[in-house]
């Protein structure tokens, strides 16, 4: 079986590997090949929304011609084709250099989301993020990995805000045929089908592939002509709210999942589940085992000392639990098979704490899996605390959950003119080596004025980007002029900026900084030394409160008594999230401790030189040293007292230190928090370091246990 990349008959055939190149993510994280495609005509690559693959299409015939005869692009070309090829061709890299198996099998890792780009919305936010980056940094390791997920043909969802502030959600289904899947064939030529098992009646998927340089991503579709309309709504979006298509749905991602990888040949020596989500992969590798002639005790076994869990939920609300009439439904003939009561097979999943709620997937996925671990050292003893009742016999701090804090992809976060100027200052090695935290001490070496000028450039372009999407807003859809202003297009650049972009949920407390009005206008409408904020973010399309957070926020932005200090900008997805951790001057983060298990975007903007400002939860209390940013809050209890600690930090230390500028208008102490930022985030909270530990502490026992029960590589 393979995959099919459409030809594109209009490339001529000097550069027909531009054709190859679009179809795999590799160029979306190095400038140089994004370029390729950029400077084949820059209006249209925006226009493209920097979708290599719809460019291609759409471009006339002469513009691919003149560039198969231009002889600079040419060069270029040669260039970034011959690294392309040979990195993806590859087989070396950091993990097979250091972590040896007599099993070379891949890792299979399965997510119900992954952020890999813009015109794939196949992501709700941090956590697809994350597995995004993975994915990607796994590639850059060697990492031998094979992804899972699904192909959701309605997106997650396009965010619309109507005059009155309420959100409302469009969708936006993705042309298949101008995004950067391919279609995987069955030995006829066909779109391969694959039947989920045991499921009745019948459930399919049509399976898609993303190349991510050199792991493959493979997608599940059920919007197919052989499934009834309500299973082909199975994947049509993100985290359905319908509780029994959201069991479908992770029935589809964890056996369904599993079946196509058994039906394409690729056999994996681990399993490692981003969330539990998909944690019904187990069952299939228990079930296997035991067709295989396995005992149900060894086959466990066997399937818990070579699968890794990652939770990422500190809030009891985010964890699936389905009702035991449903598991019923669904599992009646399941069980059997693995020779268990439907007792036994409920307590798999039962939280001692609660043990009527139903069957709950976080529970079963840390009662099968060896090795488990929350995304942050709080984050560890808070799972630790949460679910110490697994393992009642424990004291507390010997609960078998580790911790390893998530981090970002640097090469996709990092802004081209930040790498450029880090090209100039640092070892001509840094990017490859950039987990070493001894090569960014040369960030000192950065004048001040240079690093200032980069920001400040990004600045314009992030409130230019803001204003031309207001401005499309209001030539297409003539929307109501005060939404206008609300989007952005008042911004200032010379104003010190706060960016505030994440899911709109209570917990986050999107409104904190609007505690005390009277105190905030004061810091907004001060003429010397102004303040404005940026707001961004998605409610869940079923969370009536987070949309009226989101909804008041937005009234904020609309009331002219702020100064139009105050933006939301509509939609956010991956395109505006990189704007704006490259673009605004300081993030804040302030959600309700201890709910936040990591955070992700305070890093994006740490590493391109945006300080931080966060109370003490998720990966903030490792990162912050004194030097790179500000905390505020206590991190404990109701939170009650961190809106005036909040003023108290902007009004005492940030605003002075912003506006304290030299003869030539940089501000060197401002500066020096940035470059430390950048210092003390880029090693520590790099994806390479988060792959390098998962290899050093999971894969490489998982691996090792997979030797040594089986004798012989097995799934």
């Amino acid at each position: 079986m393979d995959d099919i990349r459409p030809e594109f008959p209009n490339i001529p055939g000097r550069i027909s590997g531009l054709g190859r190149l679009a179809y795999n993510l590799w160029w979306s994280w190095h400038p140089a090949a994004r370029m390729l495609f950029k400077s084949l005509h820059r209006t249209a690559w925006k226009e493209s929304s920097h979708n290599p693959v719809k460019l291609l299409k759409e471009l006339p015939p002469e513009i691919l011609e003149n560039a198969a005869r231009d002889q600079e692009y040419l060069r270029h070309y040669d260039v970034v084709i011959s690294r392309f090829q040979k990195e993806i061709g590859a087989r070396g890299g950091w993990f097979p250099e250091n972590i040896r198996s007599e099993c070379p099998l891949p890792i299979a890792y399965f997510s119900a989301e992954y952020g890999l780009h813009h015109s794939l919305p196949f992501y709700a936010g941090g956590l697809g993020f994350l597995a995004g980056d993975y994915l990607k940094e796994c590639s850059d390791l060697g990492v031998p990995l094979v992804a899972v997920g699904f192909m959701y043909p309605d997106g997650y969802m396009r965010q619309r805000i109507r005059a009155d502030g309420w959100q409302e959600n469009i969708d936006e289904p993705i042309d298949r045929d101008s995004a950067l899947i391919t279609r995987v064939l069955d030995d006829k030529g066909q779109h391969l089908v694959v039947r989920v098992p045991f499921i009745e009646p019948p459930i399919h998927v049509s399976v898609w592939k993303v190349y991510v340089a050199r792991v493959p991503l493979y997608l599940l579709d059920t919007d197919i002509e052989q499934n009834s309309p309500w299973n082909r709504g199975i994947s049509a979006h993100l985290y359905i709210g319908d509780i029994e298509q959201r069991l479908r749905q992770e029935i589809v991602l964890g056996i369904g999942g599993s079946e196509v990888l058994n039906v394409l040949g690729i056999r994996h020596s681990v399993l490692h589940l981003n969330e539990g989500h998909p944690a019904f992969a187990l069952l299939e590798r228990i079930r296997e085992r035991i067709a295989g002639g396995t005992s149900y005790e060894t086959a466990v076994e066997a399937v818990k000392a070579t699968s890794v869990f990652t939770t990422h939920t500190p809030v009891p609300a985010g964890h699936d639990v389905f009702p035991f009439y449903l598991m019923d439904k669904y599992f009646g003939n399941y069980y059997q098979m693995l020779g268990l009561t439907r007792d036994a097979f409920f307590r798999l999943g039962v939280h001692p704490e609660d043990p009527n709620a139903g069957f709950n997937m976080t529970a079963f996925a840390l009662r099968m899996t060896d090795y488990r671990n929350g995304v942050s050292r709080r984050h560890g003893e808070v799972a630790r605390r949460m679910w110490h009742s697994l393992w009642p016999d424990r004291a507390e701090e010997d609960v078998p959950i580790d911790a390893i804090t998530n981090g970002i992809h640097v090469p996709t976060w990092i802004e081209p003119k930040v790498e450029l100027l880090l090209n100039r200052y640092l070892d001509p090695g840094w990017l490859e080596d950039h987990d070493d935290p001894v090569i960014w001490e040369m960030i000192d070496d950065i004048p001040d004025r240079k690093l200032w000028e980069v920001h400040y450039w990004l600045k314009m372009k992030l409130i230019n980007f803001i204003r031309n999407r207001s401005r499309i807003r209001w030539v297409e859809d003539s929307v109501n002029p005060v939404n206008i202003v609300a989007g952005g297009t008042l911004l200032d650049p010379s104003a010190l900026t706060i960016g505030f972009a994440r899911r709109f949920a209570e917990y986050k407390r999107a409104d904190l900084i609007f505690s005390n009005l009277e105190r905030l206008k004061r810091l907004l409408n001060n003429t010397w030394q102004p303040l404005q904020i940026i707001f961004a973010g998605k409610a869940h399309p079923a969370d009536d409160n987070g949309k009226r957070i989101l909804q008041r926020v937005f009234q904020f932005a609309q009331d002219h008594s702020l100064g139009g200090r105050i933006a939301f900008v509509e939609n956010h997805e991956e395109q505006l999230a990189q704007y704006l951790v490259h673009g605004v001057d300081l993030w804040l983060n302030n959600p309700l401790p201890p709910m936040e298990a990591s955070g992700t975007s305070g890093m994006k903007a740490s590493l391109n030189g945006v300080p931080h400002l966060s109370v003490p939860d998720g990966w903030w209390p490792e990162g912050y040293n004194g030097k790179n940013g500000w905390i505020f809050g206590s991190g404990e209890g109701e939170g009650r007292d961190d809106a005036d600690a909040l003023y108290s930090v902007i009004e005492k230390e940030i605003i002075p230190l912003y506006y304290r500028a030299d003869e030539e208008g940089v501000p060197v102490s401002w500066v020096k928090v940035m470059k430390e930022a950048m210092k003390s985030t880029a090693p520590m909270f790099s994806t390479r370091r988060m792959a390098k530990e998962y290899a050093m502490k999971f894969y490489q026992k998982a691996l090792a246990s997979q030797d040594g029960v089986s004798g012989v590589c097995r799934p």
